[in-house]
């Protein structure tokens, strides 16, 4: 069964003064650090894993995942299809 997680970025400097941030590329605050610390925490507890994770281009979205990927030893997801190929014992032969 596969699922779909959808995960808020956590709090910004701009959250905790109670402004819009809109496309402003506004940076977490050490308590939206703490808050993707412990949505790793939690997605590890419960057993989640993850094939694949987007982000937006903002910093914010991107250190949020950045934290919880850390949190779960997933500093990044691999994707073999963006390997190389293999050529098994034909690869060796340079001529």
């Amino acid at each position: 069964m596969y699922r779909l997680v959808l995960l808020r970025h956590g709090q910004s400097q701009w959250n905790l003064e109670n402004r819009f941030t809109g496309w402003t590329d506004v940076d977490l605050t050490d308590q939206g650090r703490n808050e993707a610390n412990t949505a790793g925490d939690l997605f590890l507890k419960e057993g989640f894993t993850f094939d694949l994770a987007y982000t937006s281009v903002l910093k914010r979205a991107i250190r949020t995942l950045w934290i919880v990927l850390d949190k779960m030893d997933l500093m990044w997801i691999p994707v073999i299809r963006l390997g190389n190929s293999m050529k098994g014992i034909t690869a060796l032969c340079k001529v």
